[in-house]
């Protein structure tokens, strides 16, 4: 097959969804399918060299349920978009995001082709979904297939769009985080190490984890926070001003890098509060064998289980958030009990499965567009022949 994947946000910046089409990309190419990405792209990437990287509209950064989403708001893409699939004659274009940006819209606006959609996001307001749906619901009419990668996702748009949708996760590379590494220097002297990982927005839930740390350091002194992410030094102060002892902000950390800080943490801690349809770090801990404490939020509970691959509490809880470290740090045995368990989920989410099941997604949509009556146009009136 020849498949489209279109990333509504900048290739050269990549966050979730970026990494989930890149991941989609390499699989499909290793099945034998022809795979271009068609995307927003500043330019300063690794992949800029990459002929199956179509660059489409220079991107623009906006805020976005707490994050930055780095779309392109060019009104100008139609002609664009309508020459290069004229040119690609896909047989499948799979759009992320289909209603999210200028550049997804266009592309589902144009292709006359077999078009899937995935949507990732999860919010606890629809009203930009509210404020489009008159706009976009004829684009909307255009998806012969729709996933989500959670029961969250697929709720949250299907508020607004009712439909059949297939959830297909996200996908970990479970070689890349299991591989074992040495240890981060510096962070194997005995003490045991709770890991976060994530950018420092409200929504991530970082303040709560110091809050419980503080709690955590009181009783079991000989434990340590590691915090890996850009942009912390706001949580650094603060850490400063509580007079937190061994608490390491890292900084960003690149992601061939990533698995060591996941292979020398005891625990990992996830202590979102919302707005996350999935939890892509959690299944990171699993690859690399690692209990996990996190919030009990919906975009969570289609990734782990309470008691099963770690402990969940409520959010916005310091207290409970410290207790459930507590229990794990003083466990050995239960956290490697449950570190087990969380491997075995993550093979389940492995990239060569998740692929696999994309790819079954695209043979039924195509076989059922296959046997479909033909049609023809009559008096301006398509029928059955």
């Amino acid at each position: 097959m020849k498949i489209a994947l279109v990333c509504p946000y900048d290739y050269a910046h990549p966050g979730g969804v970026a990494i989930h089409i890149a991941n989609l990309y390499e699989e499909l190419k290793k099945m034998g399918h022809d795979v271009r990405v068609i995307t927003p792209f500043s330019g300063n990437s690794s992949v800029r060299g990459n002929k199956d990287i179509i660059p489409m509209g220079r991107p623009v950064a906006i805020p976005s349920g707490g994050s930055i989403a780095r779309v392109t708001l060019s009104p100008f893409l139609m002609s664009p978009v309508r020459a290069i699939l004229g040119r690609e004659n896909f047989d499948i274009i799979h759009i992320h995001e289909p209603l999210a940006s200028a550049l997804t819209v266009s592309v589902l606006h144009v292709s006359n082709t077999t078009n899937v959609g995935t949507f990732h996001a999860y919010h606890s307001s629809t009203w930009r979904y509210r404020l489009i749906r008159p706009l976009v619901k004829r684009c909307y009419k255009k998806l012969h297939g729709k996933i989500a990668v959670s029961a969250a996702a697929r709720d949250f748009i299907g508020k607004h769009f009712p439909g059949d949708y297939a959830i297909i996760p996200n996908g970990v590379d479970v070689e890349h985080f299991s591989t074992p590494l040495p240890p981060v220097k510096g962070l194997r002297d005995g003490k045991l190490n709770i890991l976060f990982v994530g950018r420092p927005e409200k929504r991530k839930g970082l303040r709560y984890l110091l809050a419980a740390y503080k709690i955590v350091k009181q009783e079991l002194p000989q434990t340590r926070l590691v915090v890996v992410g850009p942009g912390t030094q706001k949580y650094e102060v603060k850490a400063r001003k509580a007079k937190l002892e061994d608490v390491v902000f890292t900084g960003f950390v690149p992601n061939e890098d990533l698995p060591a800080y996941y292979q020398t943490a005891d625990v990992f801690c996830s202590p979102a509060i919302g707005e996350e349809s999935f939890g892509i770090v959690l299944l990171e801990a699993m690859a690399a064998s690692k209990p996990i404490v996190a919030c009990r939020i919906k975009g969570y509970a289609s990734v782990m289980s309470d008691g099963v691959q770690g402990l969940m509490v409520p959010p916005k809880d310091a207290q409970a958030l410290a207790k459930a470290l507590i229990q794990l740090l003083k466990d050995k045995d239960l956290r490697r009990e449950m570190g087990a368990r969380g491997r075995l989920k993550a093979e389940e989410c492995s990239w060569p499965n998740v692929a696999s099941r994309v790819n079954q997604y695209y043979k039924s949509l195509l076989n059922a567009e296959q046997s479909q009556p033909t049609t023809k146009t009559m008096h301006g009136k398509k029928v059955k022949v």
